[in-house]
């Protein structure tokens, strides 16, 4: 895809606002590595993420993007061929050497996978297990905060008929929203969206975007996606990737018109 045959509705849209102001970091990634075994995925990343934006990582398949996700969420532990280094700072917090728990570390991140994974349960049960994660007992505020959470993520009104019934009744794009519904739960910090939009239609996919667009404003949203029209019309932020490094990184309006490197400029052209 050509990105100046996108209907002229990217970057020159005056629907599209991009975020000029200095805003605080909430993460910070310092000189880290990934290996399997000889083979190096991620090669000595820096970056930062601005807190309360939608920072996209974009890049071609196989360019590290979820490796660096996995990394964020501490899921690297679940591979033993993987050898990680360096430092993953959220807030303060040295998340790659610390004495916490890693379902704790986990719960300051809710992650969207690219397909819903609903829990083989109740709609209702879904969100009420997030809840229940942060020592939550008390079943009329259990009852509020699914209510709240449904909500939040524009499902309520949708399923408030059948809260008892399975979860994997709902749509594929219902589903999606449960999910994130149930990551909310846990009150992360930050969401982690790994192309969660890639299995849905284009309807349910616009309802995602418009939940993101509104989210930011309570949580730091960082999104791995392959579609440019989706990048431009998120992202705050964008980071390049290829081949296991950050290429370019910053305000997309400058790097969508203003590509510096060779690599970024053909990746707008092609599309990929």
């Amino acid at each position: 895809m050509n990105l100046q045959n996108c209907d002229t509705m990217t970057i020159q849209n005056s629907d599209i606002r991009f975020t000029q102001k200095e805003t605080q970091s909430i993460l910070r990634i310092q000189n880290l590595n990934v290996f399997a075994g000889t083979h190096q995925i991620l090669k000595n990343i820096n970056l930062e993420i601005p807190k309360n934006q939608v920072t996209v990582l974009l890049g071609p398949s196989g360019c590290g993007k979820t490796t660096l996700l996995k990394c964020v969420n501490k899921l690297t532990d679940l591979y033993k061929e993987l050898d990680v280094s360096g430092h993953i700072f959220i807030e303060d917090d040295d998340i790659l050497n610390t004495s916490k728990n890693i379902p704790e570390i986990r719960q300051k991140m809710g992650l969207l996978s690219q397909r819903p994974y609903p829990l083989p349960i109740s709609i209702f049960k879904n969100v009420a297990y997030g809840i229940k994660l942060k020592g939550v007992r008390d079943k009329n505020l259990i009852e509020f905060n699914v209510e709240r959470h449904l909500k939040e993520v524009g499902l309520w009104e949708e399923v408030k008929d059948r809260l008892h019934s399975p979860a994997t009744s709902l749509s594929i794009g219902q589903q999606q929203r449960l999910c994130l519904a149930r990551g909310l739960a846990v009150k992360p910090r930050i969401i982690l969206a790994d192309e969660p939009t890639s299995a849905l239609d284009p309807i349910s996919s616009k309802i995602i975007e418009n939940l993101f667009r509104s989210l930011k404003n309570h949580y730091t949203i960082i999104l791995v996606t392959h579609v440019m029209r989706q990048a431009v019309r998120l992202a705050d932020n964008v980071v390049f990737m290829d081949d296991g490094e950050i290429i370019e990184q910053g305000n997309p309006n400058e790097l969508f018109k203003n590509p510096k490197t060779v690599k970024l400029k053909e990746y707008l052209v092609d599309g990929n």
